[in-house]
Protein backbone atom coordinates (compact mmCIF):
# COMPACT_ATOMS: atom_id res chain seq x y z
CA UNK A 1 0.00 0.00 0.00
CA UNK A 2 2.94 2.74 0.60
CA UNK A 3 4.51 1.49 -2.20
CA UNK A 4 1.09 2.52 -4.33
CA UNK A 5 0.56 5.69 -2.50
CA UNK A 6 4.15 6.57 -3.29
CA UNK A 7 4.19 5.87 -7.29
CA UNK A 8 0.56 8.13 -7.35
CA UNK A 9 2.35 10.59 -5.74
CA UNK A 10 5.20 11.11 -8.26
CA UNK A 11 2.64 10.63 -11.07
CA UNK A 12 0.52 13.65 -9.79
CA UNK A 13 3.41 15.69 -8.91
CA UNK A 14 4.61 15.27 -12.66
CA UNK A 15 0.72 16.40 -13.75
CA UNK A 16 0.78 19.50 -11.47
CA UNK A 17 3.79 21.01 -12.95
CA UNK A 18 2.58 21.09 -15.98
CA UNK A 19 -1.08 21.63 -15.24
CA UNK A 20 -1.06 24.37 -12.56
CA UNK A 21 1.96 26.38 -13.88
CA UNK A 22 1.46 29.67 -12.16
CA UNK A 23 1.06 32.87 -14.49
CA UNK A 24 4.18 34.21 -12.26
CA UNK A 25 5.99 31.57 -13.00
CA UNK A 26 9.98 32.66 -14.49
CA UNK A 27 11.08 31.84 -17.50
CA UNK A 28 14.78 30.78 -17.03
CA UNK A 29 17.23 30.04 -19.94
CA UNK A 30 20.06 28.30 -20.35
CA UNK A 31 22.79 27.96 -23.24
CA UNK A 32 23.42 24.44 -24.68
CA UNK A 33 26.15 22.83 -27.01
CA UNK A 34 25.05 20.12 -29.38
CA UNK A 35 26.90 18.29 -31.89
CA UNK A 36 25.38 18.32 -35.18
CA UNK A 37 26.94 15.48 -37.41
CA UNK A 38 25.14 16.66 -40.50
CA UNK A 39 26.92 20.08 -39.90
CA UNK A 40 30.24 18.84 -38.99
CA UNK A 41 30.51 21.59 -36.24
CA UNK A 42 28.65 22.16 -32.87
CA UNK A 43 25.01 24.08 -32.16
CA UNK A 44 24.40 27.00 -30.20
CA UNK A 45 20.84 26.26 -28.80
CA UNK A 46 19.35 28.42 -26.78
CA UNK A 47 16.38 26.80 -24.27
CA UNK A 48 13.79 28.46 -22.10
CA UNK A 49 11.66 26.65 -19.28
CA UNK A 50 9.71 26.97 -16.66
CA UNK A 51 11.93 27.69 -13.44
CA UNK A 52 11.69 28.31 -9.65
CA UNK A 53 13.05 31.64 -8.23
CA UNK A 54 16.89 32.41 -9.03
CA UNK A 55 19.39 33.10 -11.62
CA UNK A 56 20.57 36.68 -13.00
CA UNK A 57 18.42 38.42 -15.54
CA UNK A 58 19.00 38.82 -18.81
CA UNK A 59 17.77 40.27 -22.07
CA UNK A 60 18.15 38.04 -24.85
CA UNK A 61 17.82 39.74 -28.12
CA UNK A 62 18.36 43.05 -27.57
CA UNK A 63 19.84 45.34 -30.05
CA UNK A 64 20.54 48.77 -30.87
CA UNK A 65 17.50 48.03 -33.39
CA UNK A 66 15.00 45.93 -31.13
CA UNK A 67 13.99 45.35 -27.94
CA UNK A 68 15.14 42.12 -26.25
CA UNK A 69 13.10 40.04 -23.72
CA UNK A 70 13.97 39.45 -19.89
CA UNK A 71 14.34 35.62 -18.68
CA UNK A 72 16.59 34.46 -15.72
CA UNK A 73 19.27 32.40 -16.81
CA UNK A 74 20.65 29.41 -14.84
CA UNK A 75 17.71 29.59 -12.92
CA UNK A 76 16.87 26.47 -11.31
CA UNK A 77 14.16 24.54 -13.65
CA UNK A 78 10.89 23.86 -12.19
CA UNK A 79 10.41 20.03 -10.60
CA UNK A 80 8.30 17.89 -12.28
CA UNK A 81 8.08 16.84 -16.46
CA UNK A 82 6.84 19.64 -19.50
CA UNK A 83 6.10 19.35 -23.26
CA UNK A 84 8.77 20.36 -25.54
CA UNK A 85 8.78 22.76 -28.60
CA UNK A 86 11.49 23.05 -30.81
CA UNK A 87 11.86 26.48 -32.31
CA UNK A 88 13.22 27.41 -35.65
CA UNK A 89 14.25 31.28 -36.39
CA UNK A 90 13.98 32.85 -39.27
CA UNK A 91 17.24 34.47 -42.19
CA UNK A 92 17.79 37.59 -42.20
CA UNK A 93 18.52 40.62 -39.79
CA UNK A 94 16.74 39.13 -36.79
CA UNK A 95 17.66 35.53 -37.84
CA UNK A 96 18.98 34.37 -34.59
CA UNK A 97 17.33 31.72 -31.72
CA UNK A 98 17.59 34.29 -28.87
CA UNK A 99 15.55 37.37 -31.15
CA UNK A 100 12.78 34.33 -30.82
CA UNK A 101 12.40 35.39 -26.99
CA UNK A 102 9.34 37.21 -27.17
CA UNK A 103 7.62 33.90 -28.01
CA UNK A 104 10.01 31.60 -26.30
CA UNK A 105 9.68 33.29 -22.63
CA UNK A 106 6.39 33.45 -22.54
CA UNK A 107 5.86 29.51 -24.22
CA UNK A 108 8.34 28.43 -20.54
CA UNK A 109 5.85 30.59 -18.42
CA UNK A 110 3.16 28.29 -19.87
CA UNK A 111 4.76 25.31 -18.73
CA UNK A 112 7.02 24.57 -21.68
CA UNK A 113 10.20 23.16 -22.27
CA UNK A 114 11.61 25.38 -25.59
CA UNK A 115 14.36 24.27 -27.62
CA UNK A 116 15.57 27.05 -30.56
CA UNK A 117 19.14 26.42 -32.35
CA UNK A 118 20.82 29.16 -34.17
CA UNK A 119 21.10 27.87 -37.90
CA UNK A 120 24.96 27.93 -38.73
CA UNK A 121 25.83 30.10 -42.04
CA UNK A 122 22.12 30.84 -41.89
CA UNK A 123 21.55 33.33 -38.93
CA UNK A 124 21.73 37.34 -38.51
CA UNK A 125 25.78 37.98 -37.43
CA UNK A 126 26.41 34.34 -39.29
CA UNK A 127 25.47 34.61 -42.93
CA UNK A 128 26.45 32.86 -45.65
CA UNK A 129 23.67 32.70 -48.75
CA UNK A 130 25.17 29.44 -50.07
CA UNK A 131 24.36 27.61 -46.35
CA UNK A 132 21.06 29.86 -46.10
CA UNK A 133 20.30 27.43 -49.08
CA UNK A 134 20.86 24.33 -47.45
CA UNK A 135 17.37 24.78 -46.09
CA UNK A 136 17.61 20.59 -45.38
CA UNK A 137 19.77 21.14 -42.94
CA UNK A 138 17.73 22.99 -40.88
CA UNK A 139 15.51 20.07 -39.84
CA UNK A 140 18.46 18.17 -38.79
CA UNK A 141 19.51 20.57 -36.42
CA UNK A 142 16.36 19.79 -34.75
CA UNK A 143 16.77 16.05 -34.52
CA UNK A 144 20.45 16.60 -33.51
CA UNK A 145 18.81 18.87 -30.99
CA UNK A 146 16.32 16.84 -29.97
CA UNK A 147 18.66 13.87 -29.72
CA UNK A 148 21.33 15.79 -27.44
CA UNK A 149 18.29 16.37 -25.08
CA UNK A 150 17.56 13.13 -24.61
CA UNK A 151 21.06 12.00 -23.51
CA UNK A 152 23.07 14.35 -21.96
CA UNK A 153 21.41 17.47 -20.95
CA UNK A 154 19.64 18.97 -16.98
CA UNK A 155 16.39 18.70 -19.26
CA UNK A 156 16.30 15.30 -20.05
CA UNK A 157 14.35 14.45 -16.90
CA UNK A 158 11.68 17.73 -17.21
CA UNK A 159 10.52 16.63 -20.91
CA UNK A 160 7.58 15.20 -21.51
CA UNK A 161 8.51 12.85 -24.07
CA UNK A 162 5.42 11.72 -26.05
CA UNK A 163 4.54 16.02 -26.35
CA UNK A 164 7.01 17.09 -28.51
CA UNK A 165 5.93 19.96 -30.71
CA UNK A 166 7.71 21.80 -33.45
CA UNK A 167 7.57 25.93 -34.24
CA UNK A 168 8.69 28.04 -37.20
CA UNK A 169 9.07 31.25 -37.97
CA UNK A 170 9.77 32.22 -41.70
CA UNK A 171 12.23 30.12 -43.43
CA UNK A 172 11.80 28.27 -39.53
CA UNK A 173 8.33 27.25 -40.81
CA UNK A 174 9.77 25.10 -43.29
CA UNK A 175 11.63 23.48 -40.74
CA UNK A 176 8.84 23.08 -38.39
CA UNK A 177 6.96 21.13 -41.98
CA UNK A 178 9.68 19.41 -43.16
CA UNK A 179 10.21 17.50 -39.26
CA UNK A 180 6.35 17.09 -39.89
CA UNK A 181 7.16 15.52 -43.45
CA UNK A 182 7.00 18.18 -45.98
CA UNK A 183 9.25 17.52 -48.86
CA UNK A 184 10.74 20.10 -51.06
CA UNK A 185 10.77 19.68 -55.00
CA UNK A 186 14.34 20.65 -56.31
CA UNK A 187 13.50 21.45 -59.47
CA UNK A 188 11.38 24.52 -57.98
CA UNK A 189 13.71 25.39 -55.19
CA UNK A 190 16.48 25.17 -58.43
CA UNK A 191 14.17 27.52 -60.39
CA UNK A 192 13.49 29.40 -57.22
CA UNK A 193 14.95 32.88 -58.44
CA UNK A 194 14.57 32.85 -62.19
CA UNK A 195 12.24 35.25 -61.06
CA UNK A 196 12.21 38.02 -58.89
CA UNK A 197 8.75 38.27 -57.82
CA UNK A 198 8.86 35.85 -55.29
CA UNK A 199 11.76 37.03 -52.79
CA UNK A 200 13.55 40.11 -53.93
CA UNK A 201 15.40 40.63 -51.01
CA UNK A 202 16.52 37.31 -50.85
CA UNK A 203 16.90 36.31 -54.88
CA UNK A 204 18.73 39.67 -55.03
CA UNK A 205 21.38 38.55 -52.01
CA UNK A 206 21.83 35.53 -53.59
CA UNK A 207 22.86 36.57 -57.22
CA UNK A 208 25.29 39.61 -55.09
CA UNK A 209 26.89 36.57 -53.56
CA UNK A 210 27.27 34.29 -56.66
CA UNK A 211 25.02 31.90 -55.94
CA UNK A 212 23.14 29.88 -58.21
CA UNK A 213 20.74 27.74 -57.37
CA UNK A 214 20.81 25.96 -61.09
CA UNK A 215 24.29 25.12 -59.82
CA UNK A 216 23.62 24.09 -56.36
CA UNK A 217 23.44 20.29 -55.59
CA UNK A 218 19.37 20.66 -53.87
CA UNK A 219 18.81 17.04 -54.15
CA UNK A 220 18.89 16.44 -50.63
CA UNK A 221 15.76 19.24 -50.34
CA UNK A 222 13.59 16.40 -51.72
CA UNK A 223 14.35 14.17 -48.98
CA UNK A 224 12.18 13.20 -46.04
CA UNK A 225 13.66 14.50 -42.85
CA UNK A 226 10.29 13.93 -40.82
CA UNK A 227 11.04 13.07 -37.60
CA UNK A 228 8.87 10.82 -35.62
CA UNK A 229 9.07 12.13 -32.15
CA UNK A 230 7.29 15.27 -33.02
CA UNK A 231 3.41 15.63 -32.27
CA UNK A 232 2.56 18.62 -33.62
CA UNK A 233 3.87 21.77 -35.87
CA UNK A 234 2.97 25.61 -35.55
CA UNK A 235 4.18 27.34 -39.14
CA UNK A 236 3.84 31.20 -39.04
CA UNK A 237 4.69 32.81 -42.70
CA UNK A 238 6.56 29.80 -43.70
CA UNK A 239 8.94 30.57 -46.33
CA UNK A 240 9.25 29.28 -49.85
CA UNK A 241 6.26 27.21 -49.10
CA UNK A 242 5.55 26.84 -52.69
CA UNK A 243 8.67 24.56 -52.74
CA UNK A 244 6.98 22.17 -51.22
CA UNK A 245 4.98 19.13 -52.88
CA UNK A 246 1.54 18.90 -52.82
CA UNK A 247 1.62 15.00 -51.85
CA UNK A 248 4.41 15.52 -49.08
CA UNK A 249 2.02 18.11 -47.36
CA UNK A 250 -1.01 15.78 -47.89
CA UNK A 251 1.09 12.73 -46.27
CA UNK A 252 1.16 14.93 -42.89
CA UNK A 253 -0.51 13.00 -40.57
CA UNK A 254 0.10 15.29 -36.96
CA UNK A 255 -1.99 18.08 -35.90
CA UNK A 256 -0.91 21.38 -37.90
CA UNK A 257 -1.51 25.21 -37.25
CA UNK A 258 -0.91 27.48 -40.00
CA UNK A 259 -0.82 31.33 -39.73
CA UNK A 260 -0.05 34.02 -42.23
CA UNK A 261 0.63 37.42 -41.05
CA UNK A 262 -1.44 40.04 -43.63
CA UNK A 263 -4.71 40.21 -45.71
CA UNK A 264 -5.17 37.29 -48.35
CA UNK A 265 -4.55 39.52 -51.13
CA UNK A 266 -1.00 40.54 -49.84
CA UNK A 267 0.55 37.55 -48.74
CA UNK A 268 3.02 36.48 -51.31
CA UNK A 269 2.96 33.57 -52.91
CA UNK A 270 6.51 32.17 -51.54
CA UNK A 271 4.62 32.69 -47.42
CA UNK A 272 1.21 31.58 -48.32
CA UNK A 273 0.19 29.10 -46.15
CA UNK A 274 -4.08 28.93 -46.65
CA UNK A 275 -3.29 25.87 -49.71
CA UNK A 276 -1.34 23.78 -47.26
CA UNK A 277 -4.35 23.52 -44.44
CA UNK A 278 -6.93 22.83 -47.48
CA UNK A 279 -4.96 19.37 -47.81
CA UNK A 280 -3.34 18.41 -44.77
CA UNK A 281 -6.05 16.44 -42.51
CA UNK A 282 -7.70 18.39 -39.51
CA UNK A 283 -5.27 21.22 -40.30
CA UNK A 284 -6.23 24.70 -38.66
CA UNK A 285 -5.41 28.04 -40.52
CA UNK A 286 -5.53 31.83 -39.42
CA UNK A 287 -4.05 35.07 -40.93
CA UNK A 288 -3.75 38.39 -38.95
CA UNK A 289 -4.79 40.90 -41.05
CA UNK A 290 -3.19 44.34 -39.45
CA UNK A 291 -0.14 42.55 -39.57
CA UNK A 292 3.14 41.60 -41.73
CA UNK A 293 6.35 39.13 -42.36
CA UNK A 294 8.06 41.55 -39.94
CA UNK A 295 5.37 41.41 -37.38
CA UNK A 296 7.25 38.28 -36.18
CA UNK A 297 10.71 40.61 -35.29
CA UNK A 298 11.12 41.72 -31.74
CA UNK A 299 9.64 44.99 -31.17
CA UNK A 300 11.66 48.15 -32.70
CA UNK A 301 13.33 50.77 -30.16
CA UNK A 302 12.84 54.16 -30.88
CA UNK A 303 14.52 55.87 -33.66
CA UNK A 304 14.67 52.41 -35.17
CA UNK A 305 12.88 53.09 -38.59
CA UNK A 306 15.70 56.14 -38.82
CA UNK A 307 18.77 53.52 -38.32
CA UNK A 308 17.14 51.78 -40.69
CA UNK A 309 16.94 54.15 -43.70
CA UNK A 310 20.36 55.42 -42.49
CA UNK A 311 21.49 51.81 -43.23
CA UNK A 312 20.02 51.96 -46.75
CA UNK A 313 17.20 49.80 -45.90
CA UNK A 314 14.61 49.97 -47.55
CA UNK A 315 11.98 47.24 -45.94
CA UNK A 316 9.59 48.77 -43.43
CA UNK A 317 10.96 45.45 -40.56
CA UNK A 318 9.43 48.37 -38.14
CA UNK A 319 6.03 48.56 -39.70
CA UNK A 320 2.97 45.97 -39.01
CA UNK A 321 0.73 47.61 -42.01
CA UNK A 322 -1.76 48.35 -39.31
CA UNK A 323 -2.90 50.97 -36.32
CA UNK A 324 -1.86 48.23 -33.40
CA UNK A 325 1.79 47.83 -31.83
CA UNK A 326 3.41 44.98 -32.78
CA UNK A 327 3.02 44.11 -28.92
CA UNK A 328 -0.83 43.74 -29.49
CA UNK A 329 -0.11 41.53 -32.57
CA UNK A 330 2.55 39.84 -30.41
CA UNK A 331 0.31 39.22 -27.59
CA UNK A 332 -2.62 37.91 -30.33
CA UNK A 333 0.52 35.43 -32.01
CA UNK A 334 1.55 34.49 -28.23
CA UNK A 335 -2.41 33.30 -27.51
CA UNK A 336 -2.56 31.69 -30.93
CA UNK A 337 0.56 29.76 -30.60
CA UNK A 338 -0.26 28.84 -26.81
CA UNK A 339 -3.65 27.75 -27.36
CA UNK A 340 -2.45 25.22 -30.39
CA UNK A 341 0.08 23.13 -28.64
CA UNK A 342 -2.15 23.55 -25.61
CA UNK A 343 -4.41 21.51 -27.72
CA UNK A 344 -2.28 19.11 -29.33
CA UNK A 345 0.00 18.28 -26.24
CA UNK A 346 -1.28 18.91 -23.20
CA UNK A 347 -5.17 17.77 -24.19
CA UNK A 348 -4.18 14.15 -22.75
Amino acid sequence: MKLHIMLCTAALSGLFSVDMVKADTPAGVRQITVPSKERGTDLDVTVWYPAQAGGAEILLGDTPLFTGTASMRDAPPLAGKFPLILLSHGTGIAGNAQATGWIAAPLARQGYIVAAPNHPGNQSGNKSASETMKLWLRPADFTATLDALKTGTVFRDRIDWKNVGALGLSMGGYTALAVAGARMDQQRLAAYCDTDLRNHSLCEWLAQSGVDLHRMDVQPAALDYRDNRIRSAVAIDPAMSDTLTAESVAGIAIPVDLVNLGRKGDIPRTLQASWMADIIPGARYASIDDANHFSMFAACKAGASDKLKVEGVTEPLCDDGGGRSRSAIHAQLIDMITDAFNRTLKAQ
